[in-house]
């Protein structure tokens, strides 16, 4: 949603002559408030309506994708700014970013959670509700492929490949990498699609991994984002957590695992890896190899073998 033209000559008045900014600083404002303008768009929001929470979710995507603290505390100065002027015009009743804080810089966010961390909030899933085991799904997803939350909502039926034991993920700027999945995870997204099966789909979504019951659409960053937070209300975990913390968490105990690091960042798909690099300079099997290896699911289940044979 764009803004009204009317409301927007006048938000650049206001700039220029009561915060008296320069030329190169309205155009940046107007940058940074196109990425919320953008952002609201995309998740069906009035820009009038937005809520704190929302405002908050959208730090933490912009987090999710690799923007700096120190860049995300400029765009928020933006959006700041921009509210306060709707506040004064009576465009809107009270301000929504009052309480919205920004990133400190050099924060290193979110926090790592456990795999015992990560079991409590999948085993928060209630599996009587419709949605559970779908949240179980998206929980175990996110963790054992360590995808970004928007990865997570634009993943196809067709980007499955379980007999390979590969997903094919659409990363940030369209790029597309090869993922290994875990058992556990491939196990949790079988017993979601007996579920999904009696969801009536709208047209144009039939594909989606992960879709909403009431809407029969795929889900948004917003959804997911509140049934993370649910989980982490009903478990009682005091971390901060946001979908990007399993994405972390999975890096944190693949490296701890022992895991190469070369293979981590192609995995997960850095900006400062090329997609083609992964079949230019490694193998895919033995990318499947490692990352399964080392993956905390897997040594699980090698543990519970082991006890097995002795007993």
């Amino acid at each position: 949603m764009s803004l009204p033209r009317p409301l927007f000559r006048r938000y650049l008045q206001y700039l220029r002559l009561e915060r008296s900014f320069s030329d190169n600083t309205l155009v940046a404002y107007q940058k940074d408030l196109d990425k919320l303008l953008a952002f609201l768009d995309d998740e069906g929001i009035d820009f009038r309506e937005v809520s704190l929470e929302q405002l908050q979710t959208f730090v933490a995507t912009m987090m999710d994708v690799g923007i700096t603290p120190r860049s995300v505390a400029r765009i928020l100065a933006g959006v700041r700014s921009f509210y306060k002027f709707l506040e004064l015009e009576s465009e809107i009743p009270a301000d929504p970013t009052e309480f919205l804080e920004s990133p400190a810089r050099g924060e290193h966010l979110p926090d790592v959670l456990s795999v015992e961390e990560i079991d409590q909030l999948i085993a928060a899933c209630d599996l009587s509700k419709a949605e559970g085991q779908r949240d179980r799904a998206i929980i175990e997803t996110l963790y054992s492929c360590g995808l970004r939350v928007s990865e997570l909502c634009h993943l196809r039926l067709s980007d499955l490949y379980f007999d390979e034991q590969f997903i094919r993920v659409h990363g940030k700027g369209r790029k597309e990498r090869l993922v290994p999945i875990s058992q556990r995870a491939i196990d949790e997204l079988t017993l979601w699609f007996g579920e999904r099966a009696s969801i009536p789909i709208r047209p144009g979504h039939e594909d989606a991994v992960f879709v909403s019951f009431r809407r029969g659409t795929a889900l948004s960053r917003i959804t997911v984002f509140h049934i993370v937070k649910q989980l982490a209300l009903a478990t009682g975990i005091r971390t901060t957590i946001s979908p990007h913390t399993f994405r972390h968490s999975f890096a944190t105990h693949l490296l701890e695992g022992g895991a190469n690091l070369r293979v981590i960042q192609d995995m997960m798909g850095h900006e400062n890896i090329s997609s083609t690099e992964i079949y230019l300079h490694l193998d895919r099997h033995f990318l499947r190899d490692e990352i399964l290896q080392h993956h905390p699911r897997n040594m699980q289940t090698a543990q519970q073998d082991a006890k097995s044979s002795f007993s």
